[in-house]
């Protein structure tokens, strides 16, 4: 008889707060710079783009926050995701390492971003504000911005990098399904947009880009603000109730891990899965290993230099002391859109720094191999961002098996490929 497979929590025990790993952190970050004065950021200064609830949270370092009842009951769609033993996958392996994934390709957009996004849309909502702005990569973002701020009753206007706008129709799709509109960044509705095309009326976009004409946007037009789906610490706060649910899961599975990955671009789901899992560690109790898979077309963690960035490509938002290879960084147009992100965010990148978090670099082919192998025995064709969680975990599987070693192994499967089935069909 085969083993539990699939873990499952209740409705009623969807987490009542959000974690903040700040509150832990043996080492605390540099702050945020004016980007005009150079000097310390105050929470005033960022509330002209962001709703003030978030700002809020966005400095404090308390350590659990409540998450609003309107949220809670919003995640019941589709929360508590399932946490899965990859039996199949560690048989293909012949591999004693014990593989667990937290699916949450189960949410309405197929990703994680949900989890942010509805918290970003009440916030907003509940201050009074009418019209939002963002950018998105490969569309994950834009579409669970659009569905939240359909469900709270506000205007969106999402600028998708030009490079998934054309390669990946459907995201834009679901995007205007949910009421959102959808723009190819870089376009001629701002400043910004229109001084790029002036310079290389072919350029393809980089998030930095669509970033720089949200946040234009969200400052020039009355009663709007910017949202964000990763990098900054609300967004990486939010994403917590991934390991807080997988914490109750691995305890019904009798097992902690010893590895936790997740595939990175500016940290929003790596965050969410493995602060919680962190907390231990930093608290005394246990040990565990974070790895943040990068594509190696963009490894910001893993080749990128530790200093005060931008984080858009025109330099307008505040300065980030952040792992970066540069706000003018223009990665090759590889498949995981979502992952071409020039930086890595002010929490992840001092955790790096101390020690805290181990990253790695993975080619395309490599990662589209992983995802297939994936399907094949999981039955789930991931993201392209996702595969790269899955190939690193593949490799610490067969380090397992060289080594003889039964770890266990926990990996955030982000999202779904079931819009992305031209880059496979393109691989394979």
């Amino acid at each position: 008889m085969e083993k539990t497979k699939k873990f499952m929590l209740q409705e009623s025990e969807i987490p009542k707060q959000w974690y903040n790993v700040m509150a832990d952190m043996p080492t605390m970050p540099k702050p945020l710079l004016n980007p005009q004065t150079r000097e310390a950021l105050k929470p005033i200064e960022m509330e002209g783009l962001f709703a003030k609830e978030l700002v809020k949270q966005e400095f404090s370092a308390e350590k659990w926050i409540d998450i609003p009842e309107q949220v809670r009951e919003l995640y019941k769609m589709y929360r508590p995701t399932p946490l899965v033993r990859a039996y199949a996958l560690e048989k293909a392996l012949d591999t004693p390492a014990k593989i667990f994934y937290k699916n949450e390709s189960v949410s309405p957009v197929g990703s994680h971003k949900l989890n942010t996004a509805l918290a970003q849309a009440y916030y907003n909502s509940k201050q009074g504000i009418t019209r939002l702005t963002t950018e998105t990569g490969a569309g994950q973002w834009g579409s669970a911005m659009s569905i939240a701020c359909n469900y709270f009753g506000l205007e969106l206007d999402v600028f998708m990098v030009k490079q998934s706008y054309e390669q990946k129709p459907y995201r834009k799709f679901v995007i205007g399904s949910y009421g959102g509109k959808v723009h190819a960044s870089p376009s001629s509705l701002t400043n910004y947009g229109r001084k790029v095309l002036q310079e290389d009326p072919g350029n393809r976009g980089s998030l930095g880009m669509a970033i720089s004409e949200a946040v234009e946007m969200a400052v020039t037009k009355e009663n709007t603000r910017y949202t964000l789906g990763s990098v900054l610490n609300h967004v990486l706060l939010h994403q917590t109730i991934i390991g807080l649910e997988a914490e109750k899961q691995m305890e019904m599975a009798g097992e902690f891990p010893d590895k936790v990955i997740a595939c990175f671009g500016g940290g929003s789901n790596f965050s969410g899965i493995s602060f919680p899992f962190l907390r231990h560690q930093l608290e005394g109790n246990k040990k565990v290993t974070l790895i943040a898979a990068e594509p190696s077309a963009c490894p910001k963690l893993t080749k990128g230099k530790l200093e005060y960035d931008f984080g858009d490509t025109a330099g307008m938002t505040p300065l980030i002391p952040m792992y970066t290879l540069g706000h003018d960084f223009q990665p090759e147009q590889i498949h995981a859109a979502g992952l071409r992100y020039h930086g890595g965010g002010q929490i992840v990148s001092q955790l790096k720094s101390d020690g805290f978090i181990e990253s790695c670099a993975i080619e395309q082919a490599e990662t589209f191999r992983a995802g297939l192998l994936f399907a094949k025995t999981e039955g789930i064709i991931p993201a392209p961002e996702s595969t790269h969680a899955i190939a690193a975990t593949i490799r610490e599987a067969l380090k397992a098996r060289e080594a003889g070693k039964s770890e266990v192994l926990l990996f955030n499967l982000s999202g779904h490929g079931m819009l992305d089935m031209a880059s496979y069909e393109e691989y394979i």
